[in-house]
Order: structure tokens, then C-alpha cells, then sequence
């Protein structure tokens, strides 16, 4: 379990936040107490001595890391360097993650022991969370890592043995960056006195009177850029769906609709689809082999050269046509030196308007 982190966007120690009268750290701990783990190691870093007295320690080792300033990679690597020698595989547990279930931990060692995949990545409405069950066989490759990175910098190494789990539990999707998140989960929790239920999210959120005939804008993202991408898409006369598992569409004023099931069969089918992968790293594979599936006019992925060669070499291991994948646009967007969100965004939507003007001659 990683709980060395700063929390710099929360502005203190949010292992120490209480849910319920107890720390979102000692919520997460008994979850995975439940759990059919037989070797629990928490990594603690930031304020340790502060987070140590808030928790009961029985049955679990505690470790310290010194690095913790240095990045997540430094936390997984000594978490698992304290792994006995007979660990077949480790789950990488997060601290801020105090509504995975129990159950949905045994689900993944399940896996492992039925299936032996070197990854198994659980997934909720068919968007990837936390945590990950990592074999043994790629420990040595994980003491590697340097800096803030975590266990997905390897993924794209183990594209053919990597497994993801279907599990019914929501929690998987939920963790605590900011006050406001921390908040909306609190007034969550206090008002079932439990983790949230999963039925309380629709699969999908509409705005009445989305005229019929418009072309689609389909946005697989929340971030800065793709809130800048919205507002182009809606001056533009686009219906703008944006695809995210949690964001309600109050939340998103230039959304004509939410999708929060990755199942791109449930928007309507427009005669027109232009599809942005912009999930930073969450979902942007699975979004990709939706707009293939549904044969979207256009598709582009904001990404970074490496994270780029990682998804078209997965979509390649899925047998989809080489003249289908060379039209995924990786870099997205046109070349106009574009750095901020809102340049980001437009270069982007000049690319699509570019390629419509083409299609319509």
C-alpha cells in the first residue's frame, strides 16, 4: 500500500482525512485486511510519524521510505523489496482509495491464480482503475523505476499479458486529489454510511433537443483541454458528447451529453463522428477500439510520442487493419506550436474542421 505522498493539491496530509470518524488510510487498511492478501507492507514517507500514530499496525509491516520527495516510483520500489521471498504477485493498493471493496482485492488474486497474467487491471463500466495485481515476473523490471512514475510505465512492455477484470465495484474508479473530490466523497459516504453503490451513476446523460442532423464531437476525457475542446465543439454547431465514468453533466455546461459507460453503441449514431482520446493514460486504448468499432471520421489520441507507441503497438497485437490505424492522428491537432489547453484544443479542432472541408468537396 503507497501512502508516502505529499498530497500537494490537497494541501495536507490526505491519508490523515477522516471518513466516517476514522482516516481515509485506516478505511483503505481494513479493506485490504478483509482481503485474502497474506502480506500487507504500507510505504510511508510524508509526515510518517503523524500517519503512524492514526493507524493500528497490527498485521501489517511498515515501511519508511526516505525518497518519498522523488516520486511514487521510489514507494513501489521499496514496497516490494519488503514482499517475502514466496510472494507470487503483490497488489498495489493506494491509500487514497478507501472504497475498494474487499471482495473486488479476492477477484483479482482470483485472476492471477486461474489465469497467470503478469497484469491484471480491474475495470468498471469499462474504464480501467485501482488497484493493480502485478506477478512476480515483473518485479525486477518495476525496481527499475525512477521519479514520479508508477506501476503503468511498464504496461506498455506487457501488452500481451495483460489481463482486465470486469468488477462490479465503483470504488475502483474513486480516489481523493483535492478538497473538492474529498468533499463529494465525504458527503457521499455520510449519506449511505457505506461505500457508494454503483447504480447511483446512469449510464448516460442527455440534454433534451439535440437536433438529429449535426455532426458529433466526442470527447473521451475531463481535463483542461478537453473543457477547452467542448467550448470550440459547441461554437462550432457539434454535439459534444464527453466520455468520463463520474462527471455529471451539470458539471459540464458545453456537454450536450455524458457518457459514462465506455460503450460508444450507446450514443446515438450520428452522421458524423470526430473522437479525441484525451484521458491522459486512464482509458485511451479502450476509447480508441470504440471509435474504430464505430467507424468515427476521426480519431486522434493526446498523447506523447512513447504513450502513442504504446497504444498503436496494443491496437496492432489486436489484428486491426494497418490502413485503419495509420488514420489515428498521434499527434492530435494541427502544428501550430500550441502549449496551453485552450491552443491545444483549437489546434485540434482546425485539424477536424480541415479534414470536414476535405470530405464535403
Amino acid at each position: 500500500m503507497l501512502a508516502a505522498g505529499m498530497s500537494r493539491r490537497m494541501g495536507t496530509p490526505k491519508q490523515l482525512l477522516r471518513l466516517g470518524g476514522k482516516t481515509i488510510l485506516e478505511r483503505t487498511l481494513e479493506n485490504v485486511r478483509a482481503s485474502n492478501v497474506s502480506q500487507i507492507v504500507l510505504v510511508l514517507g510524508h509526515e510518517a510519524e503523524s500517519v503512524e500514530k492514526e493507524i493500528s499496525t497490527d498485521g501489517i509491516e511498515v515501511v519508511r521510505n526516505p525518497e518519498y520527495e522523488q516520486g511514487m516510483g521510489t514507494s513501489l520500489r521499496m514496497g516490494l523489496a519488503a514482499l517475502g521471498a514466496d510472494a507470487k504477485a503483490a497488489l498495489i493498493v493506494l491509500a487514497d482509495q478507501p472504497f475498494v471493496r474487499a471482495e473486488t482485492l479476492n477477484q483479482l488474486i482470483a485472476c492471477h491464480q486461474k489465469q497467470k497474467p503478469q497484469i491484471v487491471i480491474p475495470a468498471f463500466n469499462g474504464f480501467r482503475g485501482n488497484p493493480v495485481l502485478l506477478d512476480r515476473s515483473v518485479f525486477a523490471e518495476l525496481q527499475g523505476l525512477t521519479g514520479d512514475v508508477g506501476c503503468r510505465a511498464i504496461f506498455g512492455n506487457h501488452t500481451e499479458n495483460i489481463h482486465k477484470l470486469a468488477v462490479d465495484d465503483i470504488g475502483i474508479l474513486l480516489d481523493i486529489d483535492s478538497q473538492e473530490e474529498y468533499q463529494k466523497l465525504e458527503k457521499w459516504y455520510v449519506a449511505r454510511h457505506s461505500a457508494p453503490k454503483n447504480q447511483a451513476i446512469p449510464p448516460h446523460e442527455s440534454r433534451e433537443g439535440i437536433p438529429a442532423d449535426r455532426a458529433e464531437l466526442v470527447i473521451a476525457g475531463r481535463d483542461d483541454m478537453a473543457q477547452a475542446l467542448a467550448k470550440f465543439g459547441r461554437i462550432l454547431n457539434f454535439t459534444v458528447t464527453v466520455v468520463d465514468p463520474l462527471l455529471p453533466l451539470l458539471e459540464m455546461p458545453e456537454a450536450d451529453r455524458i457518457l459514462h459507460v465506455l460503450d460508444f453503441s450507446l450514443l446515438r449514431t450520428a452522421r458524423e463522428q470526430y473522437v479525441v482520446v484525451a484521458s491522459r493514460g486512464l482509458f485511451d486504448e479502450e476509447a480508441i477500439e470504440h471509435a474504430l468499432q464505430a467507424n468515427a471520421a476521426y480519431i486522434a489520441l493526446l498523447a506523447n510520442k512513447k504513450r502513442a507507441d504504446e497504444v498503436m503497438r496494443s491496437l496492432k497485437l489486436k489484428s486491426y487493419p494497418a490502413e485503419k490505424l495509420a488514420g489515428i492522428h498521434a499527434p492530435a491537432g494541427l502544428e501550430i506550436g500550441a502549449e496551453s489547453p485552450e491552443e491545444i484544443a483549437l489546434s485540434i479542432m482546425a485539424e477536424i474542421v480541415s479534414i470536414r472541408r476535405r470530405k464535403a468537396q
